[in-house]
């Protein structure tokens, strides 16, 4: 169970690569937008420039499957990955294109599927209507219409292709094709059955999404708390991001045809209401909006709890503590650094507390029909150029109720249960002395490093991860370092990470450990893999 855990968790990072892009959709479209619906003529040459930053995010939007394929691909290589991310590109054309070839040997064309064309064979109206719901053209190519899905199946069938063929060798005569070069003919060789298979196959799978996606519509607010209560509760096994992507990006989510365009998934959505200057609000069920009460004020609420439970003599390094990470989920959103201040502490305040009052929310921002682009600060930027469509009067109340709610609900079982939140404990706040660090960081035959306090930082995570022979790979997703090792005894004990190493947290699983240090985990990944030389 461990394992695959480790590889959901894996699979769940490598889909927050091409966020990136998501967010950037958000800022060109919602921007864009609004300066050529509402401020510039049209023809101007502002207008036009405008005009072209708003294409940019469209174009990212549309083709999410691309970047997808591409990121998947080169996240979960082992070596290679500007291989491997070609191998993505190659795979996701040349599935596409199988299908597209397959379905018009079998008489499926944009011709014969038009609504028209199958009522006048004799569909119902209904019928019609699904069956043509299933294609789609995406870049140039008439396919089902699989949205992110087709590009995650290209990434991940590229990466074990990538991974079992990248070391192939090959008799000298042949020696040319060995390596990189086998893994880019198995790539277009395995797409012909991949397509196939998917040709007779998706069609039952797109029943059974739609299934799902008409169950989250006639759901109502029990669904709202469902999927906002299993958003937090996933959180600490890294897989959150499994069931919100496809309900955000695909039409798991929804559709709704705006200004005559087809827009499937609620972020989807929402960008196309900012596009549209006919839209006068952006739609209220979204899945997003409950995170706009807990980052705002739920969750600054339970730190001050935390704070007032602190005993009097810890609470300035409690607040030392809390401060930068309210600031931070304020700001952008994330919420993980002050989640995991009690999580590892107390992890039933987290899953029998803090995740249904998340839930909760989420339904609060539904009944009170708040809509609104963005969840944290520097993310509604966009909404100052289209105050017209913010629709979230309700927030000027259920902002502090929410606050209070969580302040007195946290307050009670902190002290209810003596819960081991930060400054209750009996030993002080403080930092591992350099002995004490040394002492724990044991790693076999490197022995210990003495001068580890004045080294930079990603030489000491190095270091306590059981040194440079004890890593196999380094990747990172939006908060976490996460790295394969040869042998996790090798590496610090987790209070060491906590105390000497600025980690916010640690979570193990099989033969991989993930290290949460919050948005600059990035830098730090890059960091690392330099001084390891590593792909």
């Amino acid at each position: 169970m461990k394992n695959v855990q480790a590889k959901i968790q894996t699979f769940a990072g490598a889909m927050m690569v091409p966020v990136i892009l998501l967010v950037l959709v958000g800022f060109f479209v919602g921007i864009g937008s609004a300066f050529t619906n509402y401020i510039f003529p049209e023809g101007s040459l502002l207008y036009k420039l405008f005009s072209m930053i708003t294409s940019m995010g469209f174009m990212f939007m549309n083709n999410l499957q691309l970047w997808f394929a591409v990121a998947i691909a080169f996240t979960l290589a082992k070596k290679e990955k500007g291989w491997a991310a070609f191998a993505g590109l190659i795979m996701y054309f040349c599935y596409a294109g199988g299908i597209q070839c397959w379905a018009s040997m079998e008489g499926w064309t944009a011709e014969t599927t038009a609504v028209e064309a199958l009522m006048a064979d004799g569909y119902s109206q209904m019928e019609a209507l699904n069956f043509n719901s299933m294609w789609t053209n995406a870049l140039g190519m008439f396919t089902y219409n699989m949205g992110i899905f087709s590009g995650l199946i290209s990434g991940l069938l590229a990466a074990a292709i990538h991974n079992r063929f990248v070391d192939t060798k090959l008799p000298a005569m042949f020696a040319f094709f060995a390596g990189t070069k086998t893994v880019m003919i198995m790539v277009t060789l395995i797409s012909v059955p991949a397509a196939l298979i998917t040709y007779y196959v998706w069609p039952y799978i797109a029943a059974g999404l739609q299934g799902i996606t008409g169950f989250i519509g006639s759901s109502g607010l029990l669904g709202t708390f469902i999927f906002g209560t299993l958003d937090k509760a996933l959180l600490p096994f890294g897989i959150h991001h499994l069931i919100a992507f496809p309900i955000e990006y695909s039409a798991v989510g929804g559709t709704m045809t705006i200004d005559g365009v087809v827009y499937e998934g609620v972020r989807n959505i929402i960008n196309g209401q900012a596009a549209s200057a006919a839209a006068t609000g952006y739609i209220t069920r979204n899945f997003t909006n409950g995170r706009l009460l807990f980052q705002l004020a739920g969750l600054p609420g339970a730190a001050f709890a935390m704070y007032r439970c602190a005993k009097p003599e810890n609470r300035k390094k409690v607040a030392a503590l809390l401060i930068p990470a309210v600031f931070t989920l304020a700001m952008v959103g994330v919420s993980e650094p002050i989640e995991y201040t009690f999580l590892f502490v107390a992890p039933m305040l987290y899953w029998l507390v803090y995740a249904p009052m998340c839930g909760l929310c989420y339904v609060l921002a539904e009944v009170f029909k708040i809509s609104i682009n963005g969840t944290a600060l520097f993310f509604m930027i966009p909404n100052i150029f289209q105050p017209q469509k913010v629709h979230a009067m309700a927030a000027i109340w259920l902002l502090p109720l929410t606050f209070a709610m969580y302040y007195l609900i946290f307050k009670i079982v902190i002290s209810r249960f003596n819960l081991k939140t930060p400054g209750r404990e009996d030993a002080k706040i403080k930092l591992m002395s350099k002995k004490e660090y040394n002492e724990l960081k044991q790693v076999g035959e490197g022995g210990k490093a003495d001068d580890a306090e004045d080294a930079e930082l990603e030489v000491r995570i190095i270091e306590a991860l059981g040194g440079a022979d004890n890593i196999l790979n380094v990747t990172c997703c939006a908060t976490r370092l996460r790295v394969n090792l040869k042998d996790e005894k090798l590496m610090a004990p987790d209070e060491a990470w906590k105390e000497h190493l600025e980690a916010l947290g640690v979570v193990h699983v099989k033969d991989s450990v993930q290290i949460i240090y919050g948005v600059r985990v990035q830098g730090i990944a890059t960091r690392v893999k330099d001084i390891l030389n590593m792909d």
